[in-house]
This record gives structure tokens, C-alpha cells and sequence, in this order.
């Protein structure tokens, strides 16, 4: 097969769909690997190593879009980009389709088959492919927050971890998954107070046991979110339903309760954000201040660090590519676990989740490829 890697081009994004170590397994698997000039600069990696590597360099996305059967990325595809795909063509990378109708409709027009990273799973019920950046995530999220706790930025001027005889910041977890483990991690490793909600009796023992007290667990109710957020410094939103968008937990209400210069990181915003006062920003403007509380809701973390990222990235998806490459759609039809992944198939929407959030159609997957 003909796969293309094009360059990233949202705003701030310097990973890349594969680093050259990948293009070399799907060189080894007997696939043809065409990736724009420049695509690998944010992670270092030249030209010349993915050739070393046993890939093409092209010399423009057009080239990369027109001459490849399935396009391989990381962020869903810009205007721009869906407009350049065609049925008969895999799409394989992050979509986040249940928040973005216009993207969802680029798509069904274009005939594409679209595989989106996060709603692959694994036998364990898992999102393998979403776990790697959702990691990253979780701990950029304690950096952007003590960064933006200073005062230079707007924030209350405190130091996250506190010094002797001086309290740390109070950080708020809401969400025990992946995102909210990882963001607890740092900021009980920074020194904070940590605190984490969830709603599974399961999770918070499973996160007890982990943290041995050096973080507190409460169950997540309606009381429990107004008394956690009014004494908080900093809340992360790490609440996720695969496919779907994310609960607006943190009203706009809620915010008239929280201290000033308080921050606010919602790491859910790719699927919509999780507090209600939530909109999409970029590295180049992270932030922006509603009711004196900063708002951090950059919608590609994770791509503040590309090198740690794109080689996490692809240790996960690496094994499900080379099964798309090596057996097409039937790779779909064999597959529960990579067929979860099909979020849009010559027209049709194929993810449950998405079509319920848009208000489309939905068709049985399986039907679909048939």
C-alpha cells in the first residue's frame, strides 16, 4: 500500500503521524512510504532520515494526498486537508468528530474511510491509542497550571509544591482515568494538596492503593464539585466518554465561588471541554480569564512536546497501521477492537457516540463494509 504522511499543520502542532523508525516497519512490510518534505522538523528528525529510513520525500502535501491510499497524521485534518481526500482512501488519526460537525460533514463528503485513534480499543476495554497522549497530557497539565498560578501570568502568585511553613497549591482532579492519574502523579510529586473526584467506587480504591494517602479521593457528586472547586487553586478536567462530548461539570455558576487568579485546565476540550465556560485555544494564546479565573483549554497538549509525544504516539499505533496497510478494509472486518475505530466510511457515519452528538445518521460499521 501507498501511504502518506503529510506535514501537521494546526496551529502550534509540530508532531508527525510517523517517525522514522515506523516508516521503516512499513517499509520492511513491503509498503511504499511517502512523507512531505519538512513534516518530521518538529521532533528533529530531516529528510535524510527518512530516507536512511527507506521513504520518499514529497514535495508538498498535495503530492503526499494525491499519491497515497491511506494518509496516516496525528490532529483531525484541517479544511484544507479533508478536501483533498477521496473514498477509497484510509484516513488514520485523531478525529474528536463529536464537537466539530464541520469536520464530520468534510468527511462523509469526501468518501474517506476514517479511522480515528481515540475510539480504538483493546480487549481490556481500553483506548490504546488514546492512553499514550492522554498520559502526556495529564502531566503538561500540571506544568501549564504552575505556570500559570504565577503572577506574571494573572495567577494567584503561588508555587504549586509551597515551601516549609507555607501551604502548597490545592489542585482538583476531576476524573480518575488516565489523564486524571498522570495529572495527579505531578502534582503530588510538585508537592501539592491533590485531591482527585471520580464516580466509580472501584477507581477511587484502585487510586487510593496507588497514592498511599499522598492524594485524597472523594466521590463525585454535584456537592462534592462546589465544595472541592471553592477551595481549589487549580482544577484539571479530565473526564472523558469515548466518541462523545465530555460533561459540562464546572458551571459558570461555579466559577463565582472560586478564588481569583485560580486556573482552570481542561484537558477534555478536544471532545468539547468539560467546564462550561470552556473554549478551544492554542499554544500561541493558551489562556484567557472569565469571572478572575484562568482558562487553559489548548486543544493539542500534547504537542508543546513532539519528540516525547510523536515516539509515544507511535508505539501505540504502529501495530494497528501496519494491519490497515498490510489488509485494507478487511483488516476493519477482522478486527473489533481497530473496527471501533471507524468513525466515518464512504459517507456514512459509523460511530454511534458521534452520530447521537451531531444528530446524523448512523450506520452499523460492519454493514457499512460490507
Amino acid at each position: 500500500m501507498r501511504v502518506g504522511v503529510p506535514k501537521e499543520i494546526k496551529n502550534s502542532e509540530f508532531r508527525v503521524g510517523l517517525v522514522p523508525g515506523s516508516v521503516r516497519e512499513y517499509v520492511a512490510n513491503g509498503h511504499t512510504v511517502l512523507v512531505e518534505t519538512g513534516a518530521g522538523a518538529g521532533i528533529k528528525a530531516s529528510d535524510a532520515d527518512y530516507e536512511a529510513a527507506g521513504a520518499t520525500i514529497a514535495p508538498d502535501a498535495a503530492t503526499v494526498f494525491a499519491d497515497s491510499e491511506m494518509i496516516v497524521k496525528v490532529k483531525e485534518p484541517q479544511s484544507v486537508e479533508w478536501k483533498q481526500l477521496r473514498e477509497g482512501q484510509i484516513l488514520y488519526t485523531y478525529l474528536h468528530l463529536a464537537p466539530d460537525p464541520e469536520q464530520t460533514r468534510g468527511l462523509i463528503e469526501s468518501g474517506v474511510t476514517a479511522v480515528a485513534y481515540e475510539t480504538v480499543t483493546d480487549a481490556r476495554g481500553g483506548l490504546p491509542l488514546l492512553a499514550p497522549m492522554s498520559e502526556v497530557a495529564g502531566r503538561l497539565s500540571i506544568q501549564a497550571a504552575a505556570y500559570a498560578l504565577t503572577a506574571h501570568q494573572g495567577g494567584r502568585g503561588l508555587l504549586m509544591g509551597g515551601v516549609p511553613g507555607v501551604l502548597p497549591a490545592k489542585v482538583l482532579v476531576i476524573g480518575g482515568g488516565v489523564v486524571g492519574t498522570h495529572a495527579a502523579r505531578m502534582a503530588v510529586g510538585l508537592g501539592a494538596d491533590v485531591t482527585i473526584l471520580d464516580r466509580s467506587n472501584r477507581r477511587l480504591a484502585e487510586l487510593d492503593d496507588l497514592f498511599q494517602g499522598r492524594a485524597k479521593t472523594r466521590y463525585s457528586t454535584y456537592e462534592a464539585l462546589d465544595e472541592e472547586t471553592d477551595t481549589a487553586d487549580v482544577v484539571v478536567g479530565a473526564v472523558l466518554i469515548p466518541g462523545a462530548n465530555a460533561p459540562k461539570l464546572v458551571t459558570r455558576e461555579m466559577l463565582k465561588g472560586m478564588k481569583e487568579g485560580s486556573v482552570l485546565v481542561d484537558v477534555a476540550i478536544d471532545q468539547g471541554g468539560c467546564f462550561e465556560t470552556s473554549k478551544a485555544t492554542t499554544h500561541a494564546d493558551p489562556t484567557y480569564i472569565v469571572a478572575d479565573v484562568i482558562h487553559y483549554c489548548v486543544a493539542n497538549m500534547p504537542g508543546a512536546v513532539p519528540l516525547t509525544s510523536s515516539h509515544a504516539l507511535n508505539n501505540a499505533t504502529l501495530q494497528y497501521g501496519l494491519m490497515l496497510a498490510n489488509q485494507g478494509l478487511d483488516a476493519l472486518r477482522g478486527n473489533e477492537h481497530l473496527r471501533n475505530g471507524l468513525n466515518v466510511h464512504r459517507g456514512k457515519v459509523t460511530y454511534k457516540a458521534v452520530s447521537d452528538a451531531l444528530g446524523v445518521d448512523y450506520e452499523d460499521p460492519l454493514a457499512a463494509l460490507h
